[in-house]
């Protein structure tokens, strides 16, 4: 089954694994998939990340680890995709608000 937007359904898949309090989530794997959780491994969203070869099937499956407080209170708040494949948003350099943290 083809996707139409890859980066919505990993977005999609983490935000639901992150509301039912799961500890990991699995999901087909893809170069710009993996840079996205590296991203949010490094910023300090998900604990970690790992590519996981499919024995017997094609592709490769990511494996992302959530990341809790002591006490389990959700590191992610929220997550929105802001530009779309069917409404673009295109913003200059200047107005990207810059992340703190």
């Amino acid at each position: 089954m083809t996707m139409t937007d890859p980066i919505a359904d990993m977005l999609t898949r983490i935000r639901n694994a992150n509301i039912a309090m799961h500890d990991d989530v699995r999901m087909p794997s893809s170069k710009l998939k993996e840079a996205l959780a590296g991203v949010l491994a490094q910023e300090g969203y998900i604990e970690a990340y790992e590519v996981e070869d499919n024995v017997g099937r094609p592709g490769r499956t990511l494996h992302v680890r959530m990341k809790y407080s002591p006490d389990r209170d959700r590191t992610i708040s929220g997550l929105k995709r802001v530009s779309k494949p069917g409404l673009r948003v295109y913003s200059p350099s200047t107005k990207v608000p810059r992340v703190l943290g």
